[in-house]
């Protein structure tokens, strides 16, 4: 029986591979060029979903959650976000057709949240580069399969999903991870190329 939790995941994969896996890209065959640039690249993703879309993405908040010094079921890398931790969950979607694209979670620390996110309505990127906050997003992971909590949604899966650590001034800001929509597949093209 797939973990429960209280945040959206992948709990039914089909495959998933470590940062080091993927560090040189994968095959085409599972994931196509342009998705891989998207899922694997150091841009921020609800800015290049604005590109993608050509309009501005809303940032739906829908929990901001103490979570204290729990690991909260998250991936290994929270260990490198200092506690105690605030969860933040949100939906990202087109303002103007109101497709929902993502879903995303991030672990804060408690004590520097508000610092960095002072509107938690705007895109983490855009919250950042107010500040002109320079950033490194350290990848720990992709996967793809099937998060049933979506489905009604995002549709039937399969997803993809990938989580990293966004470090700023030498030290792990926050842990992120995202699940997207096949919806994505009307402005990246399928997947995966045959």
């Amino acid at each position: 029986m797939p973990p429960v939790r209280a945040w959206h995941s992948i709990t039914e994969p089909l495959w998933s591979a470590t940062a080091t896996e993927i560090k040189d890209g994968i095959a085409f065959t599972q994931l196509a060029p342009v998705w891989q640039v998207f899922l694997l690249g150091d841009g921020a993703p609800t800015r290049h979903l604005q590109l993608l879309t050509q309009g501005p993405i809303g940032v739906d908040v829908i929990a901001m959650t103490d979570v204290g010094m729990d690991d909260d079921d998250a991936p290994a890398a929270i260990a490198a976000i200092e506690g105690p931790r605030t969860r933040r969950q949100v939906w990202l979607r087109s303002e103007k057709t109101g497709e929902v694209f993502s879903h995303a979670t991030s672990w804060w620390p408690t004590t520097r949240i508000r610092q960095h996110l002072q509107n938690p309505q705007l895109p983490i990127w855009a919250s950042l580069n107010q500040r002109h906050a320079e950033l490194y997003r350290d990848l720990h992971g992709l996967s793809n399969g099937f998060c049933p909590t979506l489905a009604s949604v995002f549709g039937p899966g399969p997803y993809w999903s990938r989580h990293y650590l966004l470090w700023h001034g030498g030290q792990p800001l926050t842990l992120i991870y995202e699940v997207y929509s096949p919806q994505l597949t009307k402005y990246l093209g399928a997947a995966a190329l045959p």
